[in-house]
């Protein structure tokens, strides 16, 4: 079925997408301030889609043979709302040069339920990094 490449991108995925569920919705619970205020909806609103986000990759993995990881790659709450949001910026970029690699790769593989999954997962990834950017703007 899939290589075992794709297998282990596919958990790099799961790790990355819970590091972020738990990153976002701390900094949900942990905003303060006026600007804080503004925006701790949309850290959960994130949240729950990254959420999502992981029970398809997982329910994917899963599918083709892989065990998905139940360790988040590194969580970087952040001390004050800028960072939170370049933080958060900087996760999103990462995960769409991800997303874009598994997707060539589900691709090479001839795996195109994996690659349909992920373009919609990408898709949902830069509207989350769009999010971050303009929040920065008044930040």
């Amino acid at each position: 079925m899939a290589s075992e490449k794709l297998l282990g991108m596919l958990n790099d995925a799961i790790a990355r997408e819970m590091q972020v569920i738990i990153q976002y919705m701390w900094q949900h619970v942990m905003w303060s301030g006026v600007k804080g205020f503004a925006v701790k909806d949309a850290f959960k609103e994130i949240a729950i889609q990254e959420m999502k986000h992981s029970e398809m990759i997982a329910e994917r993995l899963n599918y083709l043979g892989g065990v998905p990881t139940t360790k988040p790659t590194t969580i970087n709450v952040g001390n004050d709302l800028k960072a939170m949001l370049e933080q958060d910026k900087l996760d999103e970029e990462k995960a769409i040069t991800m997303y874009k690699e598994i997707m060539d790769t589900a691709q090479a593989e001839k795996d195109y339920t994996t690659r349909e999954i992920f373009e919609h997962i990408l898709k949902d990834e830069e509207e989350h990094h769009d999010t971050f950017s303009t929040l920065l703007e008044g930040v």
